[in-house]
């Protein structure tokens, strides 16, 4: 049985900087109609790193749309066609000051694809070097390192609950 939705008309609602919006009419298997919102998203990195001490870098940021602080590993959107370990390297120098000499791909995963396109690549970035942090203008943001285990009770505690963190640091503990 073929359960695929045929997309036979495309409303553009929204084109912002981070975002854009658009409204699907579909066919659905059964032969009705209905409307998929759809929130495009260019694609976006995170980045995991881990320092000589076995630490790891996080950020503590102040996330409006959830209106809380939360524990992240360091993130970005990724530029129209930029290649996602070349956005990994930049973002990570950007929001930490810190650069790696060594970066590995743990996987990418589809944020929330009920409503969404959003792809984000999650790497580990080791052999770390201490730079000076360069936000973007408008990003406020707190340099957060703790040991490795303790990443892992944050999880456990409900402490750190941004869903790419939580997956980027499982991933990680795989590999140490």
């Amino acid at each position: 049985m073929n359960i695929t939705e045929k997309t036979l008309k495309t409303e553009r609602i929204y084109e912002g900087k981070v975002i854009n919006l658009r409204v699907d009419t579909v066919e659905l298997p059964d032969k009705k109609y209905s409307k998929r919102e759809i929130v495009e998203h260019p694609g976006a990195v995170g980045i995991i790193g881990v320092n000589n001490d076995g630490k790891v870098i996080l950020v503590r940021q102040y996330r409006k749309a959830v209106d809380d602080f939360l524990l992240e590993i360091p993130a970005g959107k990724m530029e129209p066609r930029e290649d996602p370990l070349e956005c990994a390297k930049r973002e990570f120098k950007e929001e930490t000051g810190y650069s790696a000499s060594s970066f590995y791909a743990l996987s990418h995963c589809y944020t929330s694809p009920g409503f969404s396109n959003e792809k984000i690549y999650l790497f580990k970035a080791e052999n770390l070097f201490k730079g000076v942090a360069e936000p973007d203008e408008d990003e406020y943001i707190e340099l957060v390192e703790i040991p490795f285990d303790q990443a892992l009770e944050k999880i456990d505690k409900g402490e750190i609950r941004d869903s790419k963190t939580i997956i980027a640091i499982l991933m990680a503990n795989e590999t140490r």
